[in-house]
């Protein structure tokens, strides 16, 4: 009888929250950001808005029963430990919660929601006094920002010493742990921890892009590292790089405060992958080529290719050594690796500003035979004279947007004749893929003598 491999229990957590119809914020940033870190999401609705990126037009509550309803159908079923809340609403609603909290034994990450980040009110005043007395003495954790801490004190917070002050008033009201968020102070995260009486700062820079659900975000991957075993401290250092890179990954989605992305760094991590599986694809077929080791020039040739929107060397992947002829056969030295090629790079990056969809080179032997084979096959060429290259320039990067220029797109073949120094005068080939440019490259090989 063969046993069935053990398969590790994934962390099973709730949401509970309103929804966002423009995707952004609430429930729909929680359920982005459990399943993007690796655990299972549920949810609790407490409040359908009618939200976009300006802002929250109406609210429609849902009655506490509702609320209450969900809650017990996730956690009589499955095993919920840790919870978050962010949009509450009304005072019934916030009792309730607070009712079912209790009675499940629910590790609660509670994210005072009070206004939306794109603008409106999420958070009766009358509350407020309820969520504070009712349902903050039966949280972990709660992760205001510098308003809702202001507003959960009584008090202006606007340095990182009114942090301090707010943090342990708020503890005060019986909360395990205090972070105060400083996307709206010094960008430096502040935790404080009510039974060590122990404040620890988080620090972090403020990055351009969206902004919009970054309040549910934070408080959902606080949540999802905590409930994978995680301790406060480092969960709260995990959920801030999270957030900083899902406002970096961040997409123009309307007319206002664009959403974060919380699936960005995860999809360009596939990207990579893929771009790593393509390469060694590439590189397999020039090596099984009889006829491609006459085009690798002597100083040996180079195949690359770049994820999506890639804006540096470590986006664009290469052969870390080269591509050498070795006894009349294609001989790869070193393996494919991201960064590992600045000279092909530069010919991607340059080729990118002008069409995103060129993401692929290689270079090879440069000879009037190869060049009649290119034109044989009708294939857009263009060439530069390194004899025109200004100084203090890299050649690649200025040869490759000569000839670009001049061709008035991006061309298949870019080649140059060399010139002083030794330069050896070179031919490359410009695709969508690594495979696609291998192909050519092998084609091209079996035309000439």
């Amino acid at each position: 009888m063969t046993e069935k491999p053990l398969k590790v229990k994934t962390p099973i957590v709730l949401t509970i929250a309103g929804s966002d119809s423009g995707g952004g914020a609430g429930i729909a940033a929680d359920l982005k950001t459990f399943a993007a870190l690796g655990v299972h999401g549920t949810c609790a609705i407490t409040s359908v808005t009618a939200q976009n990126t300006t802002g929250v037009l109406k609210t429609f509550d849902l009655t506490p029963e509702t609320v209450a309803s969900q809650i017990e159908a996730v956690c009589t079923d499955m095993e919920v430990r840790w919870a978050k809340s962010g949009m509450l609403a009304s005072s019934e609603i916030v009792r309730e919660v607070a009712k079912e909290v209790r009675k499940h034994e629910l590790s609660l990450v509670l994210d005072p929601v009070i206004a939306a980040e794109a603008g409106g009110n999420l958070l009766r005043k009358e509350a407020l006094s309820i969520l504070a007395e009712e349902l903050l003495p039966f949280c972990k954790v709660t992760t205001p920002n510098a308003s809702e801490a202001g507003a959960l004190t009584g008090m202006t917070v606007k340095t990182p010493e009114d942090a301090k002050v707010a943090a342990r008033k708020i503890a005060d009201l019986g909360v395990e742990a205090v972070i105060v968020t400083g996307g709206h102070l010094d960008a430096t995260d502040l935790i404080y921890e009510a039974d060590s009486e122990t404040f620890t700062r988080v620090p972090g820079t403020f990055v351009k892009g969206g902004t919009h659900g970054t309040g549910c975000t934070y408080s959902a991957a606080v949540t999802a590292f905590l409930a994978s075993g995680e301790d406060l401290e480092e969960a709260a250092r995990k959920a801030k790089k999270f957030v900083e890179q899902a406002i970096l990954r961040s997409r123009p989605a309307g007319r206002g405060v664009s959403p974060v992305n919380q699936l960005g760094a995860v999809l360009e991590e596939k990207e990579r992958y893929l771009v790593l599986r393509e390469l060694k694809d590439a590189v397999s077929i020039l090596e099984g080529s009889p006829d491609f080791s006459k085009l690798i020039p002597e100083v040996g040739c180079n195949i690359g290719m770049a994820i999506p929107e890639a804006d540096n060397y470590e986006d664009i992947a290469a052969i870390e050594g080269r591509i050498v002829r070795h006894r009349g056969r294609t001989v790869p030295v070193g393996c494919v690796d991201f960064g590992a090629s600045r000279h092909v790079a530069r010919i991607i990056l340059s080729s990118l500003r002008y069409n995103p969809e060129i993401r692929a080179a290689i270079n090879v032997k440069y000879s009037m035979e190869l060049l009649a084979a290119c034109r044989e096959m009708k294939l857009g060429i263009s060439s530069f004279d390194r004899a025109e290259e200004p100084e203090n320039t890299s050649t690649t990067d200025w040869g490759t947007a000569e000839a670009i220029k001049k061709y008035g797109s991006v061309p298949t073949v870019i080649y140059d004749k060399g010139g002083g120094s030794g330069k050896e005068p070179m031919i490359r080939l410009l695709g969508r893929c690594a495979t696609e440019v291998a192909k050519l490259a092998v084609e091209l090989a079996e035309k000439i003598q």
